[in-house]
């Protein structure tokens, strides 16, 4: 009686030959039941199945009806009368003349060489907009075990994805035909004979020939070389003034995903617009190109493919050949030769007296970026913003904007950062790079001086001026002398101080002035150096 136990090595599987019937290999004397036990053993250590096509006659009768029926993993004790098995002859040497058999089987695979690839989808998403076709470059996880559950490879364990052309021959035939169909996210079940996989030969290390194979796929991503981006367009604001170009510098938000979800990047938990130029090689192709034509406060998602973001390489967390996906939202934009915008809403009936340099103004506004963020309001503040037109006390855009206003007219000023608060901002209060945005009201107008003045008469200049400053008749003019005398002039209409200065500071400096040799006091002799206007003078 011998015990033949038909299973494979599972620690680790070896390829062997092709399938065949018991040989002389078997010479043990049947006997003696240790030498059964041995042969057992002996087969075991052997590291390889008994492959054998049933009902084929490659098999003794038993054993071909035996096998019929089992499920891979099921295991049977098989009991072989002589005349099912090697009847009165036996084998020379090996089985004795009517010897019952009894076999210990293992079934660890099973194929027919009719079959073709089996496809399971067990998890499909929701959204599927392309499925992989012939060519198709994918990332996908996997993995490989046989038919019996084995274990013989695994991405995950490699903590890589498995990167390859599908359909033109860099995988094996059943693996090829296998991912066809395939969205990003899908997980299927793909098994594969072995006559679509390694064949008689196996791969030489770790699948043994005529191994059928089991792949538990889930696809991460896939493009094609010949892509381009792609634009989806989420929210495009209804007033759309002006869509962005190349050479524009865009403030933009963005999360930059893998087509499987992972999220690799984001400008929001930096809580930072991402600020460049476009069209300028500042930023991957895909986004130079994904940008241009978005207006401000658009949301648009761009799917740039590997070839035109990161490449084979990757860089940082984002892995060789990925596509990435950005969900972008423009905050504002501006081209480097923009002006400001003006926009009059009101303008009251009477406007003929516009604002011009010098003159002293008295507004209200609304500071915002484009995308409505408000930034400041005088209205919240309760008072008004003041300032002299033309004296740098407002960012350029601002003195610019304030131009040829009339008292009562309301107006929407657009600044560029470069004529704004540039590429800086203002640290907690404006970004770097911001175009800014004031609806303003004027509410006051005092007329400036002419240009280069900071005091004039309104009438004719007295010809005993100096005289009259110095009161106390010593021939020297003090600053309090001086000082007196001009308030007095202005107290009485009879003469004009520049407005929306400090008072005291422009006397002093008109003191200063005609005080050549500084020691304090004007004499009359210095005091006859300045230059006298026929009217408008100043000391």
């Amino acid at each position: 009686m011998v015990w033949v136990l038909l299973e494979r090595d599972a620690r680790r599987p070896r390829p062997h030959s092709r399938p065949r019937a018991p040989t002389n290999e078997w010479r043990l004397d049947p006997a003696l039941s240790e030498a059964a036990l041995v042969l057992l053993q002996l087969y075991y250590d052997r590291d390889s199945t008994f492959n054998v096509f049933v009902g084929k006659g490659q098999l003794i009768a038993g054993m071909d009806q035996a096998l019929v029926g089992m499920c891979v993993n099921e295991r049977r004790f098989v009991t072989i009368p002589p005349k099912l098995a090697y009847g009165s002859e036996g084998v020379a040497g090996v089985i004795p003349p009517n010897s019952v058999l009894h076999f210990d089987v293992l079934l660890v695979d099973i194929w027919n060489p009719e079959d073709q690839v089996q496809i399971h989808t067990y998890f499909k998403p929701p959204s599927c907009p392309r499925t992989i076709q012939v060519s198709d470059f994918v990332r996908y996880h996997y993995n490989g075990t046989f038919l019996d559950g084995t274990l013989f490879d695994s991405s995950h364990n490699r903590m890589k994805t498995y990167d390859t052309y599908v359909g033109i021959g860099w995988l094996i035939p059943g693996m090829d035909n296998g991912l066809l169909g395939m969205c990003v996210g899908e997980k299927r079940i793909i098994t594969i004979p072995p006559f679509l996989a390694y064949g008689e030969a196996g791969d030489g290390k770790d699948i043994p020939g005529q191994a059928s194979l089991v792949f538990d796929v889930v696809l991460l991503d896939l493009h094609n070389p010949k892509d381009s981006i792609s634009i989806e367009n989420q929210v495009v604001p209804e007033s759309c003034e002006r869509r962005s170009q190349s050479g524009d510098f865009l403030r933009y938000h963005y999360n930059g995903t893998l087509l499987d979800g992972s999220l690799f990047d984001s400008s929001y938990s930096r809580n930072r617009t991402f600020d460049t130029y476009i069209g300028q090689g500042y930023v991957i192709p895909g986004m130079d190109e994904g940008l241009l034509g978005v207006c401000v406060g658009e949301r648009r998602r761009i799917v740039v493919p590997p070839h035109l973001g990161y490449g084979e390489e990757g860089r940082g967390n984002i892995p060789g050949s990925a596509v990435l996906v950005f969900d972008v939202h423009v905050i504002d934009f501006h081209n480097p030769s923009d002006s400001i915008s003006v926009t009059s809403h009101y303008r009251p009936p009477d406007c003929s007296v516009l604002s011009k340099k010098g003159d002293f103004l008295k507004y209200h506004y609304n500071a915002s970026l484009l995308d409505g963020t408000l930034l400041d309001s005088t209205l919240n503040l309760g008072k008004t913003y003041n300032i002299v037109l033309g004296f740098g006390q407002v960012v350029l855009g601002m003195d610019m904007g304030l131009r040829e206003m009339c008292v009562g007219e309301k107006r929407t000023v657009i600044i560029p950062p470069h004529l704004g608060y540039g590429e800086a901002g203002v640290a907690g209060e404006v970004p770097g790079s911001a175009v800014l945005v004031f609806d303003i009201e004027l509410l006051e107008l005092v007329a400036g001086l002419p240009e280069g003045y900071m005091f004039v008469w309104n009438g004719e200049v007295s010809p005993n001026l100096f005289e009259e400053i110095d009161k106390n008749g010593d021939g020297d003019i003090l600053l309090e002398e001086f000082s007196e005398y001009i308030h007095a002039q202005v107290a009485t209409g009879k003469g004009k101080l520049a407005p929306g200065f400090d008072a005291e500071m422009i006397v002093k400096n008109m003191f200063t002035n005609q005080d050549r040799n500084g020691d304090g006091k004007v004499t009359a002799e210095e005091f006859k150096l300045k230059d006298q206007e026929t009217k408008h003078d100043e000391l």
